[in-house]
C-alpha cells in the first residue's frame, strides 16, 4: 500500500536501548508503505545509530531525532526506579520541545506519535501537542490482557483476588491460568517502580487512539477477541527481520536491528558442519544473567545430553552488579566435539538454520516471535516480567515446547532440563510440537504477507492517521 501524494509522518519514540528493535522493524514497515518516519531516541542511543553506516542512506523515509532522558551519560540506567523517573520528568518535557522544534521549526505535520509501554507518558506529551497516539505493545497480547485486568480488577482480578499459587484463574484465551503463570510484575514482591509503571503502561492505553500489538491475529486469536469488548488491541507483528519470513528481498545491510553487542559469525560455520535439526540452541536473552548454579545445572543437561549444541553464555553489562559465573572445570574439553560457547549470536539467523533442532530459552517476547517465525520447538526456562506467561503460552496454547519446571529453591535442576530437551527433541510429542511449529511458522508468514491479517490491520492505521477513513473498522481481527 503505498501512502497517497501529501507526506504521511508518524514520530516513534524509543527511550530503552533494549526496545529499539520491535520499534526499528516496525519503522521500516510503514517507511515501506510510503509513510514517512522520524525515529526519536534518547541521546544514549545516538552512537550505535549513528556507527550504523548504512541505517538511513538506505531507508530515506526515516530520520533520526535525539533527546535527552535527564541523566548523565556514566549513570546506571539500570537502578529502574530513578531512571523511570527522571526519564519521565526531564525525558518529557526533552522531548516535547524536540516535537515543538520539528512542527513549528522545521515545519513537519506529526499525523501520529507511536510509543512503547516503557514510556506511558508519552501520550501525555502527545495530548499536550494535540496529536493522536498510538501505543504499540511490544508484549504479547496475553500480557496486555492480563496486566489490563489486573489493573482494572476485572474478572478474574476481582477485588477478592488472591496470590494462591494453585489456583486456577479463569482467563479467557487461556486454559488453566495459574497464578506462576502470571507476569512476575503483578505480584507482592514486585517493587513499587514497576507496579506504577503497569499502572501507567494500561492508563496510556486508554488516551491513545489505537493499541497496536507485536503478534498476530491466528497466533493470539481467542485472546485478542476476548479484549474487543474491553479495549481492542490490533496486531501487526510479528516485528521481526524479513528474511525470517522468506522475505528475500530484505538484505543484511538493510535489515533494522541493533544488537548491543558484537556477534561471533563463527557459530554459523560451525552450525554447517552439524546434522540437520541435531543442535540444541541455548540462550537466555539480553538481560538475565545466570547464577552460578544455573550455569552448572544448564551446562551438565548439554553435557548429558550427548547432542550438539551452541550456548550464548554472554558477559554482564558494563557497570552491572552482577558477576557472570564460570562454566565447570573441564566441560569445555569434555564437549569440544560437538559444543560451541559464544558471548552472542546472531539469533535470527542461527534460529533459521537448518542443523538446530530446539531453542533453549528464558522466553522473552522477542525471542518467542522469533522461534515462532523459525519454526522451531522451545525448552522454556522463563525467571521474570512476561516470560512466566510466554512460557504458559509456548507450551500450553501455541504447544510448540515444554517449560521447565524448577524446585522450593526457584532453580531448575540438571535432570528436570535434561528431561524437557529429551521430550522436545526425541520424546512421545515431540513430531507433534515440530508440526504445530511448522504451522505457525507459515501462519506468521501470512499475517505479514500483502492481504494478511497484520497486513491489512497496518494498512488500515496508515488510513486512519492520514484521516482517510476513520470510521472504517480494521481488518486484521478477521475470523478463520
Amino acid at each position: 500500500m503505498a501512502a497517497d501524494k501529501e507526506e504521511i509522518r508518524v514520530l516513534l519514540v524509543v527511550a530503552l536501548q533494549a526496545h529499539m528493535n520491535p520499534m526499528l522493524k516496525f519503522a521500516r514497515c510503514l517507511a515501506s508503505k510510503g509513510v514517512f518516519i522520524t525515529l526519536a531516541m534518547t541521546e544514549t542511543a545516538r552512537d550505535t545509530l549513528l556507527n550504523f553506516n548504512t541505517f538511513t542512506t538506505q531507508n530515506p523515509k526515516i530520520n533520526l531525532e535525539f533527546f535527552s532522558d535527564g541523566l548523565t551519560a556514566e549513570f546506571n540506567r539500570e537502578k529502574g526506579g530513578e531512571a523511570l523517573t527522571t526519564l519521565q520528568i526531564s525525558g518529557s518535557k526533552n522531548l516535547s520541545n524536540l516535537i515543538k522544534n520539528l512542527t513549528f521549526v522545521k515545519k513537519l505535520t506529526i499525523s501520529c506519535i507511536i510509543f512503547n509501554p516503557f514510556v506511558p507518558w508519552v501520550a501525555d506529551v502527545a495530548a499536550e501537542l494535540g496529536i493522536p497516539c498510538a501505543l504499540l505493545w511490544n508484549q504479547s497480547c496475553a500480557t496486555f490482557s492480563i496486566l489490563y485486568r489486573y489493573s482494572k480488577k476485572i474478572n478474574p482480578f476481582d477485588p477478592n483476588f488472591e496470590m494462591n499459587p494453585s489456583e486456577i484463574l479463569g482467563c479467557p484465551g487461556i486454559p488453566n491460568l495459574e497464578v506462576n503463570d502470571l507476569p512476575s510484575t503483578i505480584l507482592p514482591s514486585t517493587p513499587f517502580h514497576f507496579k506504577k509503571l503497569i499502572s501507567d503502561s494500561v492508563q496510556s492505553s486508554e488516551k491513545a487512539s489505537w493499541v497496536l500489538g507485536n503478534s498476530f491475529y491466528e497466533l493470539e486469536k481467542d485472546i485478542i477477541d476476548s479484549m474487543e469488548s474491553l479495549i481492542p488491541i490490533r496486531p501487526i507483528g510479528p516485528l521481526v527481520s524479513s528474511f525470517i519470513l522468506g522475505r528475500t528481498e530484505e538484505d543484511d545491510n538493510n535489515t533494522l536491528h541493533i544488537d548491543m553487542w558484537e556477534a561471533e559469525e563463527s557459530c554459523i560455520e560451525w552450525l554447517n558442519k552439524q546434522p540437520i535439526s541435531s543442535v540444541i540452541y541455548a540462550s537466555f536473552g539480553r538481560v538475565t544473567v545466570l547464577s552460578q548454579i544455573q550455569i552448572d545445572n544448564i551446562a551438565m543437561a548439554l553435557k548429558t545430553s550427548k547432542r550438539p549444541f551452541l550456548w550464548v553464555l554472554k558477559a554482564p553489562t558494563e557497570g552491572s552488579k552482577m558477576k557472570l559465573g564460570e562454566l565447570p572445570s573441564g566441560f569445555l574439553e569434555e564437549t569440544r566435539e560437538r559444543g560451541m560457547v559464544v558471548n552472542w549470536c546472531s539469533q535470527e539467523k542461527v534460529l533459521m538454520h537448518k542443523a538446530v533442532a530446539c531453542f533453549m530459552t528464558h522466553g522473552g517476547w522477542s525471542s518467542t516471535l522469533e522461534t515462532v517465525a523459525s519454526g522451531v520447538p522451545v525448552v522454556v526456562y522463563p525467571e521474570w516480567t512476561d516470560q512466566p506467561t510466554n512460557a504458559k503460552l509456548l507450551a500450553d496454547v501455541f504447544r510448540v515446547g515444554v517449560r521447565i519446571r524448577v524446585g522450593e529453591d526457584g532453580i531448575a535442576g540438571s535432570e528436570e532440563m535434561g528431561r524437557c530437551i529429551e521430550e522436545v527433541v526425541d520424546g512421545p510429542r515431540a513430531k507433534e510440537m515440530k508440526k504445530r511449529a511448522l504451522e505457525l511458522k507459515e501462519a506468521a508468514k501470512k499475517a505479514v504477507e500483502d492481504g494478511g491479517s497484520s497486513d491489512l490491520n497496518i494498512n488500515q492505521f496508515i488510513r486512519e492517521i492520514s484521516g482517510k477513513s476513520c470510521q472504517d473498522n480494521f481488518l486484521g481481527t478477521v475470523r478463520i
